[in-house]
């Protein structure tokens, strides 16, 4: 059973975590990321089998993470429709929609690329959604980057005993595996996590 600690006893540890896994991301080179990404995408072509007209969320990688330019390229080649997170300008705010991918990315203001299209579709109708990965564990609990976006614009699964539309995949690198991570009240677990050595079908996704 997923137990979850209180929220102000994670801070600390997940800071620290997060800071270790960063560094490890930082430290591989452009050839060697380059190289894992073509593996994860394989992994993810072989596993998830993306086919036309289906709704595929990912995410435009900041230079640190798995690129998920060749995954974007495969899923496009099949006939999918993509969409890329999008936060709310709105300095107040802490939401994010999802976007066609339609034309060039502008960077906001945390640096991420984003689509300046107009066609955005709810995040409950998406079928597949390919997220970054600072650390993940087996259960399917990831660590993001400590902004808690995607955990709000999924948090309507809590509220779900069946339908579990969309599949929400985690997309990194197999060195981010962690075993376990504590859970926050407000995580939302992963399905499966693929990685340039394989996919993994998480256990609470």
């Amino acid at each position: 059973m997923r137990v979850a600690l209180p929220d102000s006893a994670l801070g600390a540890a997940r800071v620290s975590l997060r800071a270790e896994l960063t560094r490890r991301r930082r430290a591989v080179s452009a050839g060697e990321r380059a190289a894992a990404a073509r593996r994860a995408t394989l992994n993810a072509d072989r596993a998830l089998h993306l086919a036309a007209g289906q709704r595929i969320a990912a995410y435009a990688a900041l230079p640190a993470e798995l690129d998920s330019a060749p995954l974007i390229a495969l899923a496009q080649s099949r006939g999918c429709r993509i969409f890329l997170p999008r936060i709310d300008r709105r300095r107040r705010s802490r939401g994010m929609r999802f976007i066609e991918l339609d034309g060039p990315l502008r960077e906001n203001r945390l640096g991420i690329g984003e689509p300046e299209g107009l066609t955005a579709v709810s995040a409950r109708w998406l079928d597949v959604v390919f997220l970054p990965l600072v650390g993940f564990d087996r259960r399917g609990l990831r660590l993001g980057t400590g902004g808690g976006f995607y955990d709000r614009a999924f948090a309507f699964r809590h509220l779900r005993r069946v339908w579990h539309k969309p599949l929400l995949v985690g997309f990194g690198y197999a060195f981010q595996q962690v075993e376990p991570l504590a859970a926050a009240s407000h995580d939302v677990a992963l399905d499966a996590v693929v990685t340039d050595e394989g996919f993994i079908r998480c256990t609470t996704g």
